[in-house]
């Protein structure tokens, strides 16, 4: 039997709140023998108790007085949203009760501030569930890699954008099939915005990287383009490249700045990232010392995400969070803001697709503005349509510089011969421990 019981108060039942309730439940036996500890949740905060009639889960919608209750050491919001969940956060905070939370919107608007309110009072936020699901990752950037200066973080942390692009590279489908299929599996909210936007996965990268990198990262300071206007034939002609395009997360050092960027991306096929399929994540961190390293797994799902917050609960009860977040000079309300790389300065290989019309002299002209621009290319491909009007033209080029591209694109969609406008794409290459 364990030695202590620890009162909670769980904000929100829904999918994540009841995968909680389920492992405290099923596996009190196991932690209890782990840790010598047990968990009572004293208040399970709902929107409509009457939906939980007949279920032990003290159920409750003042969320006030659940957090209040004398009883209740430790409160766990996951009641998403940023205004309410806010106050609730804050109320607990100013009663020195540690918080634990999958909020990655409300971090990543008000982390300094909340971090600072933690502090203030001698307590603590846990976050483990806000970035990757049930992946270890904050825990990884906080303490197991403490000792590496991290010089790249970049990864898949967006399950419903990773089911979009599985389905359309496997299946050939449009997105808008894909993006039909994955809501009616549940994958997809009924508002995919937030998701297929690239923010979900901004907001998640401004944690991860302030972590990472010991910076303060707003959501601003990334560079973010989503995947609803992706096109099927892209992914083929990338697929004929050795390619496969995923939406990454990506943050590097760049000549004493920090490069952050979300945006649809092509990852050669021996990259570890490009077998990352349907709803898993996977985040790569280069450290000096060790080296490359993936975190990979369920980044959302009830019981995943469920996992990483009860991770946190223990980890809270036994003090070893509270003390670290107590000595660790890491978070956003104890370090500087970042020195962030602007977006036309960064530099990347590049797929260009262009719309010509099947004249004579036309690749002259768009390799000439190219080449103007200062852009060498590493390859041209002409495909046949149908039609016998345009064809698609697929350019892939060496390292260049995101704003002479910019100034070249708008050159060539200018052309009399191209139907504006010319997809543009970003390129990374297989880091080099996946060399040969």
């Amino acid at each position: 039997m364990a030695d202590q019981s620890l009162g909670i108060a769980i904000l929100g039942h829904g999918v994540v709140g009841s995968g909680v309730v389920k492992i405290l439940a099923e596996q009190r036996e196991l932690l209890a023998a782990r840790t010598g500890l047990s968990f009572a949740v004293r208040h399970t905060v709902v929107r409509d108790p009457a939906k939980h009639g007949g279920t032990q889960i003290n159920a409750t919608t003042d969320w006030k007085a659940a957090i209040d209750d004398p009883s209740v050491a430790i409160v766990i919001e996951l009641m998403g949203g940023t205004d309410t969940a806010g106050a609730a956060i804050e109320r607990a905070l100013k009663l020195g009760k540690p918080v634990i939370t999958a909020n990655k919107s409300l971090l990543a608007s008000r982390g300094p501030e909340l971090f600072a309110l933690a502090k203030k009072h001698n307590t603590c936020i846990a976050f483990e569930a806000s970035c990757g699901g049930g992946i270890p990752i904050i825990q990884a950037l906080q303490q197991g890699l403490v000792a590496n200066r991290i010089d790249a973080l970049l990864g898949i942390v967006n399950g419903t954008c990773n089911v979009i692009l599985t389905r359309m590279t496997r299946n050939g489908w449009s997105y808008a099939d894909a993006l039909k299929e994955a809501q009616k599996l549940g994958f997809a909210e009924a508002d995919p915005t937030m998701d297929v936007s690239g923010r979900d996965a901004a907001q998640k990268l401004a944690i991860l990287a302030g972590l990472a990198f010991n910076v303060r990262v707003s959501e601003a300071d990334i560079h973010v383009e989503g995947i609803s206007t992706l096109q099927a034939d892209d992914i083929k002609y990338a697929d004929q490249l050795g390619y496969v395009i995923k939406l990454l997360v990506i943050a590097e050092r760049v000549e004493g700045k920090i490069s952050l960027r979300v945006h649809p991306t092509l990852v050669h096929k021996t990259d570890v990232l490009a077998e990352v399929s349907g709803s898993f994540n996977a985040i790569s961190v280069f450290g000096h010392a060790l080296g490359h390293t993936l975190y990979y797994g369920r980044g959302a799902g009830q019981l995943p995400t469920a996992s990483a917050v009860v991770a946190d609960l223990v980890s809270v009860a036994l003090g070893t969070t509270p003390l670290a977040f107590k000595q660790l000079n890491i978070f956003p309300d104890s370090v500087p803001a970042a020195q962030v790389l602007p977006f036309e300065q960064l530099r990347s290989r590049y797929y260009l697709r262009l719309t010509a019309r099947d004249v004579p002299g036309v690749m002259a002209d768009a390799t000439r503005a190219l080449g103007d621009a200062g852009i060498s290319l590493s390859a041209i491909s002409q495909h046949e349509q149908s039609d016998g009007q345009f064809v698609p033209v697929v350019i892939t080029t060496h390292m260049a510089n995101e704003g002479s591209i910019g100034k070249a694109l708008k050159a060539i969609d200018a052309l009399p011969t191209i139907k504006a406008p010319t997809v543009c794409l970003r390129i990374i290459d297989q880091p080099k421990e996946f060399g040969a």
